[in-house]
């Protein structure tokens, strides 16, 4: 059992969804990023999502976007973000880590060293938001083989005849965007994001967590009954830098970032208490 099927399996029993965190790697500057990193599990986060640094991150917001370039600035390289979670895992075993990002940093890294990198450093899955179902030979496969989970994006726009191709070669999670834009914008309909969660899961028997657009305990906290997880990035990433000072960390940098994640988690354990 990967650590990403065992944690979403642990959050099951305790009857809650499973708390996915996005940090962008290298934001500000390396030292923080670990330190922020290294924090999150304390902090509740159950499942982190590491972002890899690309300077043309087409779905992402203005937030990470800005995040993404702190960090190539900062001098942040995929042997770096790798670094990262080589270093994590000297204190933690068990809290699984996603890579999230675009695949030309890997393209550029090569494949097979790429995929042989992230599997000795601790590396659990890569979400690759660019690669279509039909690329799946060129990193999804390999990737699989080398025991890597491969996290696939579902929108409001995979149809049912989509969604088997989507799914086919999906592991670890089915990542639901709830919406057609970009990250941190509002979700208009919590039904909406729950009658597709049921659709997703008539499909296949994996976890589905939902992101772009929770930001608030409250959000949390409401499409958590729904959801097997929930994905938050851009609050996270906010909350970086509203606390720099001339683009440089400042005593509070860290703690804002594990003080936002501690009252998603919060809002997270309500969920099903709520309902």
């Amino acid at each position: 059992m990967s650590r990403i099927t065992a944690r979403f399996a642990a959050c099951t029993a305790e009857n809650r969804p499973a708390l996915v965190t996005y940090v962008m790697a290298g934001d500000p500057d390396l030292e923080t990023a670990q330190a922020i990193l290294d924090g999150l599990p304390a902090a509740g986060a159950d499942v982190i999502e590491l972002g890899m640094p690309f300077s043309d991150p087409m779905a992402d917001g203005v937030a990470i976007q800005v995040a993404g370039h702190r960090a190539l600035k900062s001098g942040q390289t995929m042997r770096r973000t790798l670094a990262m979670v080589e270093n994590f895992r000297k204190k933690d075993a068990e809290t699984p880590i996603v890579l999230m990002g675009y695949y030309n940093p890997i393209y550029i890294f090569g494949v097979a060293d790429f995929i042989a990198a992230a599997k000795a450093a601790g590396v659990d899955g890569l979400i690759v938001v660019d690669l279509p179902a039909e690329e799946d030979e060129e990193l999804c496969i390999p990737a699989l083989e080398a025991g890597l989970n491969f996290i696939r994006l579902a929108t409001p726009t995979t149809d049912e005849r989509r969604l088997p191709a989507v799914l086919r070669n999906t592991s670890g999670f089915v990542y639901y965007v709830t919406m057609t834009g970009i990250t941190g914008a509002a979700i208009k309909s919590r039904a909406a994001v729950g009658e597709a969660v049921r659709r997703i899961k008539h499909h296949t028997d994996l976890p589905v967590a939902v992101g772009f657009g929770i930001k608030t305990a409250e959000d949390a906290q409401v499409f958590g009954r729904d959801a097997d997880g929930l994905a938050v990035g851009t609050v996270i990433v906010n909350a970086v830098a509203e606390t720099l000072n001339d683009g440089k960390p400042t005593e509070r940098t860290v703690t804002a970032v594990h003080d936002v994640v501690a009252s998603l988690a919060a809002g997270a354990r309500r969920a099903r208490s709520a309902a």
